[in-house]
């Protein structure tokens, strides 16, 4: 194959989607972000920002208004390159809400009921959730009362969104966490459904898994992964967070009574601070527990305090000078809606056509 072949042959499409809720917390940026940012050389890359997703618990408008710029700008400030990717805002792409009715037609309420991530939620609502044998339904009860009505249908669908969102741009690849899994599986599953009954159409996606990707937990609770929703403001850095801000959340951070700065399962908190710093100075657990022996919990903790605010600082002052440029953010979101439009017109044509809807005509 010639050198003129091989830089001609298209990149793998890599989609990842997530919903506009306020801040980056430093997990999203070491776990997910900032690995994002070495794909952009290697594979086509769409990054969604799905607003849609974000009103099945309804934000006040004003609010999701203004996540949906926060997140973009946090996402450039972050490291994804405009140039280099596309960025786009959910419902300013058509199709996606359209081949989401489509699959729902192609799938069973009781898989919709049984996934994990709905039945966590309903239970957070106070709903008691049970299968019953022998049946494909899923019950809920309220207080005695069965309540399936009190549980808004978005919720259920999510799923099936989700996986419109990804078929709807042939992604090859979708990076996706522990939690997401099964909602992959799902969008797999209806793919190889949907091109069983009407011939080839999508690609089956896979799970894609960063080469490195730090998983952060809790500051306070660090049996649990850090969290954007925890209640403790203490247990939470976010990425835009003061230098004054850090210093008081690390230096409250749990450990134990043991001396020893050691990674290992009975030292969660000192674990965790390890990886901090790994991922942040790039030197390994074993050099790092090297290089505190016989040292204290407070000058492991003084490191990762310099760390994170010097790794955050030009983060926050690029995001700062981001989000006052409106147009410049809007620009960013229309060349990227621009690009995700074209290629999700392409499979949504080809959907429509095989289930036999007719033509749209467009200008």
């Amino acid at each position: 194959m010639s050198k003129s072949d091989q830089t001609s042959k298209p990149k793998p499409v890599i989609l990842t989607c997530a919903q506009p809720t306020g801040q980056l917390t430093l997990g999203n940026y070491l776990g997910a972000v900032r690995n994002w940012s070495d794909m952009l050389d290697d594979y086509e890359c769409f990054f969604g920002i799905v607003d849609l997703h974000a009103i099945t618990v309804p934000p006040k408008p004003s609010d999701l208004r203004q996540n949906v710029y926060s997140c973009i700008a946090q996402y450039i400030a972050c490291g994804l390159d405009p140039k280099k990717c596309h960025q786009f805002v959910q419902s300013h792409v058509i199709g996606h809400t359209e081949l989401a009715w489509i699959l729902t037609c192609m799938t069973p309420i009781g898989e919709l009921q049984r996934m994990t991530q709905f039945k966590d939620k309903a239970a957070k609502l106070g709903f008691k959730v049970a299968e019953e044998k022998g049946s494909d339904d899923v019950k809920f009860t309220h207080e005695g009362v069965r309540a399936q009505a009190s549980i808004n249908a978005g919720l259920l669908c999510y799923p099936v969104l989700m996986a419109a969102d990804i078929l709807l741009y042939n992604a090859e690849l979708v990076p996706v966490g522990e939690d997401q899994r099964q909602h992959l599986e799902l969008c797999r599953d209806l793919a190889g459904r949907f091109n069983q009954k009407y011939s080839e159409t999508f690609k089956i996606p896979e799970p894609y898994v960063p080469k490195t990707g730090a998983r952060i937990m809790s500051l306070s609770d660090p049996m649990h992964k850090m969290s954007k929703s925890d209640k403790n403001e203490k247990a939470t850095i976010f990425v835009l967070d003061k230098p004054e801000q850090i210093k008081k959340k690390i230096g409250s951070a749990v450990t134990d009574s043991e001396a020893e700065i050691k990674a290992n399962s009975t030292k969660p908190g000192v674990s965790n601070l390890l990886t901090i710093h790994s991922s942040l100075s790039g030197e390994s657990i074993n050099d790092l527990e090297s290089h505190f022996l016989g040292k204290g919990y407070g000058e492991l903790k003084a490191e990762v305090i310099e760390l994170l605010t010097e790794n955050l600082r030009p983060v926050r002052e690029s995001y700062h000078e981001l989000i006052k440029d409106k147009n410049y953010l809007d620009s960013v979101l229309k060349e990227g809606a621009q690009a995700a439009q074209k290629r999700a017109y392409k499979i949504l044509s080809k959907v429509s056509r095989k289930i036999g809807l007719t033509e749209r005509a467009r200008n």
